[in-house]
């Protein structure tokens, strides 16, 4: 049952469980916000933890810089909640800028309430510390992994800085209007009536910008399927399709389905089907369709086994938003620099390739396959399309424009921040006669 509020006692003590479980247990960020958020009644408390953590995940490295300057023995793994519940500390501090007293005192019973009653003091004078003293500079890179921040530099040489301070901010909130139920015009007015800033976006055609993110349950209109949240460089895609009138579609890495929730509002005559190997993300798949009123086959499939599900009719459009790094939306989950480690990318790389070589046989002559990531890195992106085109006689790259980002010769990249959205990568194939 949720608790009542408490000063902002409860909110704290919850943060710092939640930064403990990701950056020390190696869970993740969005199934510990999933577990704790519901435990807190105000809906405020619910946005100052997210707001906490997630403000703490991004300046963890300076805050750990902080503490080992501070404290002759700073807290180890065996004390890994009261690590966090100082992070949490700095991050109302620094980031959020909240009232100070208000601040250290919840955070100090916070640790009374975590059971480190013998450390409150301690904490308090951390935190006192940190209203008096400034913490250690910021650099862009300071949560990346080593060998991580390198691969940037590598393939983007003159971008890297950008893309490390790109990727350590709050993100903006991007909406995409469900078209079948309302126009876009129509739909901004509701914003305007609900007092909610927004943009609408002239590059995007069903795109309205939110500078400051909301929760979902306050957007007019959400439970009826008029809008959906998605990013603009993902909403983008769509733009790289000119379908029959009549088309059959794959989605073969569907999940969350916001990709084929958009090609079946822009597109209702399509026959798509929207494939992933997790049954429970199939599951809430369906759930996405069902609240915007879209009548897509979902099924619970391996994309790289296409003999135990394909009937055997080519699809007109394959669409591969392929497993990845995820190192273009660390803006969004900071945590994936905790869990990514320097061996995942050669097994990404290796998946990839074989979804490609698994579906491109299912691929109508003439057909076009759109192979996307939201990965800044060359290995799965350009470097993949290289590959493929390599061993496959009957593939060509299609050009893309400006739109899509920067052209790599082989697919073109957004990267992080650039107007304002996530980093991805596009490569548009077709299938003809050789």
């Amino acid at each position: 049952m949720p608790v009542e509020a408490d000063n902002g006692v409860a909110s704290r003590a919850a943060a710092a469980r939640i930064l403990d479980a990701v950056l020390h247990q190696g869970r993740s960020l969005k199934a510990e916000l999933a577990s704790q958020l519901p435990t807190l009644a105000d809906p405020r408390d619910r946005a100052l933890v997210e707001a906490a953590v997630l403000a703490a995940l991004r300046e963890h490295g300076r805050y750990a810089d902080a503490l080992n300057g501070w404290m002759t023995r700073p807290p180890g793994k065996r004390d890994g909640l009261l690590r966090a519940l100082l992070y949490i500390g700095f991050a109302q501090l620094d980031v959020m800028k909240l009232p100070a007293h208000a601040a250290v005192a919840a955070t100090v019973d916070a640790a009374r309430r975590l059971k480190y009653a013998h450390q409150a003091g301690l904490v308090n004078a951390i935190l006192r510390r940190a209203l008096r003293e400034p913490l250690p500079a910021k650099r862009a890179d300071a949560a990346w992994p080593r060998w991580l921040a390198g691969r940037v530099r590598r393939d983007w040489p003159q971008q890297a800085e950008a893309i490390f301070a790109a990727s350590a901010v709050p993100p903006p909130m991007w909406l995409r209007i469900n078209r079948q139920k309302i126009s876009r015009q129509a739909y901004a007015e509701k914003l305007h009536m609900a007092g909610i800033e927004h943009h609408p976006m002239d590059a995007l055609a069903d795109a309205v910008y939110l500078p400051q993110p909301l929760p979902v349950g306050t957007l007019p209109g959400f439970a009826e399927g008029e809008v959906s949240v998605q990013d603009g460089s993902a909403q983008r895609l769509l733009d790289a399709l000119q379908p029959d009138a009549n088309p059959r579609v794959l989605d073969a890495c569907a999940a969350p389905g916001g990709k084929a929730a958009h090609l079946a509002e822009r597109y209702p005559a399509a026959r798509l089907l929207a494939l992933d190997v997790d049954a429970s993300r199939v599951r809430r798949m369906a759930e996405t369709f069902a609240r915007t009123g879209l009548a897509i086959e979902t099924r619970t499939a391996d994309a790289t086994a296409p003999a135990s599900w394909w009937d055997g009719e080519p699809f007109g459009v394959i669409i591969i938003d392929a497993p990845c790094s995820a190192t273009g939306v660390v803006r969004r989950q900071p945590d994936i620099l905790l869990h990514r480690r320097e061996d995942d990318i050669p097994r990404l790389v290796a998946l990839q390739a074989q979804l490609l070589d698994a579906l491109w046989p299912l691929l109508a002559p003439g057909g076009v396959l759109l192979y996307a990531t939201c990965s800044i890195l060359s290995a799965e992106n350009a470097g993949q399309i290289a590959a493929f085109l390599a061993r496959t006689a009957d593939a060509r790259l299609l050009p893309l424009d400006a739109r899509f980002g920067h052209d790599t010769g082989y697919g073109h990249q957004r990267l992080p921040g650039e107007d304002d959205m996530d980093g991805f990568f596009y490569a548009r194939l077709e299938k003809f006669q050789p």
